[in-house]
């Protein structure tokens, strides 16, 4: 039995990452509401539907909002408990740095970006499609790219669990985020659109949005590429977990203050 699950990573931030807390808090309120909403009516009057968009398919009885703004209303749905999950462990654990480095309105622009990109990249690949796509994950892709040009270097802590073998594990970004990438990719080669499932190519769309985007939106001065703060590949037992953080001065230009975690779903 192998599982691995990303925890938290190991850079501070200066400020309250209060966008990522609403993106979030949009995402769990919107998914409560689907709870008690028809799924496949949700799906098609707010997902992304390509053959909609592109204008070759006028559904009869779904469409509330326009073909265009299903671009952004897919972003905050999702298709059960573990895909929302996922999702928001993940804005969570890299979406705080990202919008402490851009600030919170470049932050918006540059997730609302790469959940567009994203989904286009999904609806290129079929635009005759009727399947509807719902997730916030392409967008959180985007978030993910920009990490990895920030903090390459940065470690990321990661349950894992192999047979008997259970530890917290530091992971470099670039291998943790590049093997997510290229997985992304391979899949997306292999798979075939029509079928339905993962929408590989929203995340590969995504992930490429978010470098470019980065690198586009962040502030006059701010490095790329920054180096890390903890050693790479220490692990320790599941015991320690959340009693021995240790953050030194590296990443993130220091406020004058002392540095506290804000809460979050680990404590």
């Amino acid at each position: 039995m192998f599982f691995f699950l990303p925890l938290y990573d190991d850079n501070p931030i200066e400020r309250p990452p209060l966008v990522t807390y609403l993106l979030i808090g949009l995402c769990i309120g919107a998914f409560l509401w689907q709870l008690g909403q028809d799924e496949v009516f949700v799906a098609y009057a707010y997902g992304m539907v390509p053959a909609e968009l592109f204008g070759h398919w006028r559904p009869r009885g779904f469409p509330l909002v326009p073909p265009w703004a299903t671009l952004f209303t897919s972003m905050f749905l999702h298709g059960g408990w573990l895909h929302l999950a996922g999702n928001m462990l993940f804005l969570w654990i890299f979406g705080n740095n990202v919008e402490d480095v851009l600030g919170r309105i470049r932050y918006i622009v540059l997730y609302l970006g790469c959940g567009v990109v994203a989904a286009l990249s999904q609806a290129l690949v079929d635009t005759e499609s009727h399947l509807p796509m719902i997730g916030a994950s392409g967008a959180i892709a985007g978030v993910l790219g920009a990490y990895l040009l920030l903090y390459p270097r940065a470690n990321v802590h990661c349950f894992l669990w192999i047979i008997i073998f259970v530890r917290i594990v530091t992971v470099p970004a670039w291998a943790m985020l590049g093997f997510w990438f290229g997985l992304q990719f391979l899949s997306g080669l292999l798979s075939e659109a029509h079928l339905g499932g993962v929408a590989f190519w929203a995340h590969v769309g995504g992930f490429v949005a978010g470098i470019v985007l980065v690198t586009i939106l962040r502030p006059r001065g701010t490095d790329l590429l920054q180096p890390p703060r903890t050693r790479v590949f220490e692990s320790t037992p599941p015991g320690q977990f959340g009693g021995r953080r240790t953050f030194h001065q590296g990443s993130v230009p220091q406020s004058g203050r002392p540095f506290r975690r804000p809460p979050g779903p680990w404590g």
